[in-house]
């Protein structure tokens, strides 16, 4: 089994971030979420734990990031296609979500970005599994939102 990945983020509300994320279409893995802490799945091995910030301190002896100064990072997930990215971007920004970044567009790869209600900065993408140069069409694996 390869390695388990779990991005760990503060929010203010986990009942929000659940609503926010669940409008999305993300799912959640109950047997790593409670009152205080969510475990959005990404993929089957790659969870982003949203956590309440008080919970969040408790694994650190540094303040949290003002997401609203400060970027803490960039959270890219694929998606099947193009029209896929604009979709979600659009449920994202439908539902409390903030634009971040223009959409951009390199022919092999397209991606565009949103602020999640929390400010963090997600960046939805898709990608020719070819590269620069490959055959079109041969989308990369999208495990964004199972």
């Amino acid at each position: 089994m390869g390695r388990l990945v779990f991005i760990n983020l503060a929010v203010k509300d986990v009942v929000r971030a659940r609503e926010f994320w669940t409008a999305l279409g993300f799912s959640f893995n109950e047997q790593y979420s409670d009152e205080t802490a969510i475990a959005m799945r990404l993929s089957d091995t790659v969870h982003a734990m949203l956590l309440s910030e008080p919970k969040f301190s408790s694994f650190t002896t540094r303040p949290i990031a003002d997401t609203d100064s400060v970027t803490e990072g960039l959270f890219s997930v694929t998606c099947e296609s193009r029209e896929a990215v604009d979709a979600l971007v659009g449920l994202a920004l439908a539902n409390g979500g903030r634009p971040a970044m223009p959409a951009q567009d390199h022919g092999f790869m397209y991606a565009w970005s949103f602020y999640d209600p929390d400010g963090h900065h997600w960046e939805p993408f898709w990608m020719d599994a070819a590269g620069p140069g490959g055959d079109e069409g041969a989308d990369a694996e999208d495990d964004s939102a199972d």
